[in-house]
């Protein structure tokens, strides 16, 4: 999941260099369909973009391609560590229409309203989506839209059922929802923006599926697992030698191709919805 933090909760996942690899691991996995999704919740050239969550500037660098430089994106997050990787990447790419400030998703306001806001896995991670949905529509023009996309881990499966995958999933949804994150927020962010005043909203998801021989699936399994290993243990849901952190992409692969079975990675839901202002 991106880098954030809501005051409310410590943020599930770290932010040391192995996290930071997930995270770009992760973010290339996701791009099509978060392209995807802000194009059709109606992103255009030379529109003025918020980007809430912005950890190392995937989401950021996606809005810039579309909004072009005629456009503007604005990426904020709590990490000086991430914040920093995201400038020099886009300072490598000469890309100067996206930029990187230090903020908090539930409070920082902006003095000139945005055309769009866009938080990919923030919601995920916050104690009252609702609440800072309607905070951050406050900074949208009249006509602006909220964007959020993030993930539905309960559309997570194999077909066939592999009984590893299926523990690892539950290791994984018990320790976000211990740790007081919603790994089914996916299937609720329609629902959300509508409570935080929106109009116009819609709502869809991306479902990817993954061939017995890709070994994305076991990768992807293994590397959340072990970001959130320390909840896993400390909460008692599965001890460290359950865990096996050392051999458990293997053990996920070999059994995949065992089994013959596709796995589908969590739904990367997208809804938006529109401010109307009197």
């Amino acid at each position: 999941m991106e880098s954030r933090k809501d005051p409310a909760r410590p943020y599930v996942l770290g932010h040391d260099p192995l996290e930071l690899a997930r995270l770009d691991r992760q973010a290339a996995t996701i791009e099509r369909p978060t392209r995807m999704l802000l194009q059709a919740a109606g992103m255009a050239t030379g529109w003025r973009v918020l980007d809430l969550g912005t950890g190392l500037g995937h989401v950021a660098r996606i809005a810039g391609d579309i909004v072009g430089p005629t456009g503007a994106v604005i990426g904020i997050d709590p990490s000086v560590d991430a914040l920093a990787v995201a400038r020099e990447r886009a300072e490598v790419a000469g890309v100067r229409h996206v930029s990187f400030e230090e903020g908090d998703v539930s409070t920082w306001s902006a003095g000139e309203p945005f055309d769009a806001i866009v938080g990919r896995l923030v919601l995920f991670h916050l104690g009252d989506p609702v609440a800072a949905v309607r905070q951050q529509a406050r900074n949208l023009r009249h006509g602006g839209r909220f964007i959020a996309v993030d993930f539905d881990l309960g559309s997570a499966r194999t077909e066939p059922v592999v009984r590893l995958a299926e523990e690892v999933l539950g290791w994984v949804e018990q320790a976000f929802t211990a740790a007081g994150a919603s790994p089914r927020i996916g299937a609720r962010l329609g629902m959300i923006l509508r409570q935080a005043g929106l109009e116009q909203v819609a709502t869809f998801g991306v479902q990817a599926y993954l061939p017995p021989q890709d070994k994305a699936g076991a990768a992807l399994l293994a590397g959340v697992v072990r970001a959130v290993a320390p909840v896993i243990v400390e909460r008692g849901i599965a001890t460290a030698e359950q865990l096996g952190l050392d051999t458990l992409e293997d053990r996920i692969a070999t059994e995949f191709q065992r089994a013959d079975a596709v796995m589908l990675p969590p739904t990367v839901v997208g809804a938006w919805g529109v401010v109307t202002r009197v």
